[in-house]
């Protein structure tokens, strides 16, 4: 009998215990939508449609651009590209994503950058349109802008 009263005293020790590591456990953060679309000018460079791909991890978050439209006038070496992605802030104010990875990129193949890190606040609001990538390869800037809003809509975040 004694052994029965410690096994289950064990045992409703241990559920509750469970059930305190779920209280207590981090929320799952994530950003909605996970991707938008957005059209882009880079002038002289071109332009086009291109995905952004964002993704958090608490107050910190990542951006990766793909572009079929927007190519590499030369071959790029992997990790090349010196990257800011600006977006704004409903809120007012803008927020930056920076980073310096990229694919190996052939002459003439899609524009891919990122994941590029920036920082963000829970309810934080964020659009393409009104902002702009600003990309560095051999110390030229090619500066694109969205030519509209994003879609389906701002990054909003957890």
């Amino acid at each position: 009998m004694r052994r029965m009263r410690i096994g289950a005293g064990a045992t409703l020790v241990a559920g509750a215990l469970a059930v305190t590591g779920l209280a207590f456990a981090p929320a799952a953060l994530a950003v909605t939508p996970g991707t938008a679309t957005i059209t882009a000018d880079c002038g002289s460079f071109g332009g086009g449609e291109a995905t952004l791909t964002a993704t958090q991890d608490g107050t910190a978050a990542t951006l990766t651009l793909n572009s079929s439209a927007i190519t590499a006038p030369i071959a790029l070496g992997e990790d090349s590209i010196a990257s800011t992605l600006t977006l704004v802030k409903a809120s007012g104010g803008t927020t930056s994503f920076t980073g310096t990875e990229n694919p190996a990129i052939a002459a003439g193949a899609p524009v891919q950058v990122g994941p590029l890190s920036g920082t963000v606040a829970s309810g934080d609001s964020l659009e393409a349109f009104g902002g702009s990538l600003q990309m560095t390869v051999f110390g030229i800037t090619i500066t694109c802008t969205a030519t509209g809003p994003q879609s389906p809509g701002p990054f909003v975040f957890d």
